[in-house]
């Protein structure tokens, strides 16, 4: 099996399949620190009864806007966030892990990623979400930056500590 075998990045076809495998696991745990980085910086910035605004302004993805609405049921719109959220993660991931997961230095990698999580903020928030999901547009531009550069980062270092872990296996 050809994993990772040479230092180059975007990975070759044979490493391809590995690469998405472990980008979306990577961008699901990424997906889920991040997520809970919202839920505490919402909590912190705007009182203990906003934990949920990020879950609702995520679920208004696939459910409108009238799931911001703080009569509806938090349930459903904390089930369509999770779904819409780790989904798109896992996409991101596996999308990284295809162009850059043939980087060998956790320092690159972790690095590199960080600056992709910033790239999907900026993609996502400012060309994407105006025209399609304008109430991301009430979203702190500082909260995000960090969170998606924390998205980012741990998306990096656990693709990297995944390409360890399947080096060490290997003869």
């Amino acid at each position: 099996m050809a994993v990772l075998t040479h230092p180059h990045a975007p990975v070759t076809q044979s490493e391809l399949p590995w690469a998405i495998r472990q980008g979306a696991v990577a961008g699901v745990v990424a997906g889920l620190v991040f997520a809970a980085f919202e839920i505490i910086a919402s909590a912190v910035m705007m009182g203990p009864s906003a934990w949920a605004m990020p879950l609702r302004m995520i679920g208004a993805i696939a459910l409108g806007d009238r799931a911001l609405d703080p009569g509806y049921p938090l349930a459903a719109a904390m089930v369509a966030a999770l779904g819409v959220h780790l989904v798109l993660s896992a996409i991101y991931g596996a999308l990284f892990a295809a162009l850059a997961g043939g980087l060998r230095s956790g320092a690159a990698i972790v690095g590199l990623a960080a600056g992709y999580g910033v790239v999907l903020w900026l993609l996502n928030f400012y060309l994407i979400a105006p025209a399609a999901f304008p109430w991301f547009g009430d979203a702190d531009p500082v909260t995000q930056f960090i969170g998606h550069a924390i998205f980012g980062a741990v998306l990096g270092w656990s693709l990297w500590r995944s390409h360890e872990r399947m080096l060490r296996k290997t003869p």
